[in-house]
């Protein structure tokens, strides 16, 4: 090994993430190990179960001196495990138990531990409103204590749960770059100019990943905010009554609206149409993580409504089966950037380009606008 490498490479792959881990590991190869299919970074860990649905973590290699990497899916809920008889799928706290087993079985050993955690567990209960646990600051203490080192997490929901671990590195990175690259390959008439697009936000929690977007475009920007009835609880939260848009007027523009999950999709349907009936032309959704909780059948009716064009969502979370067929959706792969990830920090270098893509986001856009320009030129008529 070189001395360039802060440590042996090896990544562990938790239940539900083989796909993504395949991609990252050919990645890894095809930069380190040039074309040698026998070799691999990955290492396998297991959890097996006992009848009671109890676990335990099993590592299958020596963790000494090495720099670990455990990719983390919590929102796979397409794995499962037998408990008395019956296959039950693994919830958000059995993926969390696994993972803090898979942590102790190196009985800290490994010389780093760096966990990716695209979607953070518990990270929509990041605050205390009245008597509630702060189960996402639990969680990160928790991981920290067991010797994580470092934590990386995609638009988390709201990155000041840090605060909860100052002494250990946490680094919340957003998509931006990928989404604006599979827009302009998905939809190759889109203008991305201030005259011909907004940049909406569906509430006031998404104003500051869609102010990025805004600011690094140029373009103007629109916001929703949610009226909620405080006096009833639904599904453990709030139910909106309206969403209230606050921006300039929307009549013959594209719209791009920004959020960093889809849960059951009601909300960001709500939004697009509010902006259909104030005149938008087409409506794209950038979203982190599609969970699709309650399926597809709104989104397929919306689309056939017209309501909206392209849903993008990044492969860092489980897709139910289906999604990738669907004529609306497109995925954003993170395969490769997490792969420069692991390659970079195993080489005890600084990801600060990585986190902040503002040069390859205006490289896109140039590239962009010379086609369009390119494209008016063979068709005048076009435009």
């Amino acid at each position: 090994m070189s001395d360039s490498y802060f440590g042996e490479l090896m990544v562990i792959g938790m239940r539900g993430c083989e796909k993504f881990i395949d991609q990252v590991d050919f990645y890894l190869k095809e930069w380190r190990r040039h074309g040698d299919d026998e070799a691999t970074f990955v290492m396998t860990a297991d959890c097996p179960r006992f009848g009671t649905g109890e676990g335990k973590g099993i590592i299958h290699s020596s963790m000494r001196g090495r720099d670990v990497y455990i990719i983390c899916d919590c929102f796979n809920h397409g794995v499962t495990y037998e408990m008395y008889g019956q296959e039950v799928p693994m919830s958000p706290d059995d993926h969390y138990a696994d993972l803090k087993r898979t942590i102790a079985a190196m009985a800290g050993k490994a010389k780093r531990i760096t966990l990716i955690m695209p979607m953070l567990y518990e990270g929509r209960q990041h605050k205390r409103s009245a008597r509630e646990s702060l189960d996402c600051a639990i969680m990160l203490q928790e991981l920290a204590s067991m010797g994580v080192s470092n934590i990386i997490t995609f638009d988390a929901h709201d990155p000041r749960v840090s605060n909860a671990i100052p002494l250990t590195g946490f680094d919340s990175i957003r998509p931006t770059y990928q989404m604006l690259k599979a827009l302009v390959r998905a939809v190759p008439d889109i203008s991305l100019s201030g005259d011909d697009i907004m940049i909406i936000s569906p509430d006031e929690g998404a104003m500051s990943r869609t102010m990025y977007y805004a600011t690094v475009l140029g373009l103007d920007l629109g916001m929703f905010y949610k009226r909620r009835d405080y006096t009833r609880v639904v599904n453990g939260k709030n139910p909106i009554v309206a969403h209230e848009y606050l921006g300039k007027d929307l009549n013959g523009k594209d719209a791009i609206i920004i959020d960093d999950m889809i849960s059951s999709g009601e909300s960001i349907i709500d939004v697009a149409r509010q902006i259909k009936e104030k005149g938008a032309k087409r409506i794209f959704f950038f979203v982190a993580f599609g969970l699709f909780t309650a399926g597809f059948d709104l989104f397929d009716k919306a689309y056939q409504e017209g309501l909206f064009t392209k849903c993008f969502t990044t492969n860092l979370v489980y897709h139910p089966d289906g999604l990738l067929e669907k004529e609306w959706y497109t995925e954003v792969n993170m395969c490769k950037y997490v792969a420069i990830i692991i390659d970079t920090l195993n080489k005890d270098e600084s990801i600060s380009t990585l986190l902040n893509p503002v040069k390859k986001i205006h490289t896109i856009l140039d590239e962009h606008s010379k086609k369009m320009d390119t494209q008016l030129k063979i068709n005048p008529d076009a435009e």
